[in-house]
């Protein structure tokens, strides 16, 4: 599943190539919103300002509308250029919207919906955020107050949940235990508020560190180049994850792997430099 890192260059870069424009050809397999623009009219309206809050991307209309998307496991947003050749066959895509210089495109998303600014605060999954890791007003303090909220939870997967922190997901969640040596499987209540305020400054820099403002004009999307150890070795991009078995980077510990939570995530860890200290 795409990470808040993904949405956020996907969402800079069709702010970039979008925002004051008016869409000339609006097209979507969704029938609810097949019948919003039947009857508001889409073609027509200016995109104002596209934006992403953790997982989840805004496009901001002038008529009042909010085209809300989430890309879970496959879906992806793509530009093009008129006349240019789409990626994807066109049967994945599910909502197309053209401007006179570009076209946007998203394939393969499962979840894309029309909203007021009210009906947007009440929509469930989407109301219940908690405060991006990627925005400009960030506070370490507050998040690790929500984090300390849940000591019942282990600690990767209480990261994953969005009404703590929004952004993170399954390779950062790994990758931000390692380099705070936490053990992601102690419970929350065994975490200090200084661990508890450093998982959430990691998670904070390894997102804006996958950010940049020089995203591609064509697939938008973020596909595998994620760096949260610095190194210059693309096979050496991630310190854990998808590394079971193999030689820790720090300690040549053997990398472990396990399924973790409700929804059996794979986590990883070296279970030298991330040794289990729940009391």
């Amino acid at each position: 599943m795409p990470e808040g890192d993904t949405i956020f260059r996907a969402a800079q870069t069709l702010n970039r190539v979008l925002a004051g424009q008016a869409i000339t050809q609006f097209e979507t397999v969704f029938p609810k919103l097949s019948r919003i623009d039947f009857d508001e009219t889409i073609r027509g309206q200016t995109v104002e300002r596209v934006e992403a809050q953790g997982k989840w991307l805004l496009m901001h209309l002038s008529g009042g509308r909010v085209l809300l998307t989430h890309m879970l496991m496959s879906g992806s947003w793509h530009i093009y250029r008129p006349g240019e050749k789409w990626h994807l066959p066109r049967s994945s895509m599910r909502v197309m919207l053209a401007t006179e210089q570009m076209i946007a495109v998203a394939f393969n998303i499962q979840i894309a919906e029309f909203h007021t600014a009210d009906s947007l605060r009440r929509r469930a999954g989407f109301a219940e955020l908690g405060p991006s890791l990627l925005a400009p007003d960030f506070d370490e303090a507050e998040a690790a107050d929500r984090l300390l909220a849940m000591p019942e939870l282990e600690v990767g997967e209480a990261l994953l949940q969005q009404s703590v922190v929004a952004g993170i997901g399954n390779v950062c969640k790994s990758e931000i235990c390692f380099a705070c040596g936490v053990h992601p499987f102690r419970k929350v209540a065994s975490l200090t508020r200084q661990e508890a305020t450093n998982l959430m400054a990691t998670g904070q820099n390894f997102l804006r560190a996958n950010v940049t403002d020089s995203s591609s004009r064509q697939i938008v999307t973020y596909r595998g180049l994620r760096r949260t150890t610095a190194r210059g070795n693309p096979e050496e991009r991630l310190w854990v994850y998808k590394r079971a078995g193999e030689p820790c980077r720090r300690c040549g510990t053997a990398i472990e792997s396990r399924k973790q939570g409700r929804d059996a995530r794979s986590t990883f860890w070296c279970p030298e430099c991330q040794r289990n200290r729940s009391r």
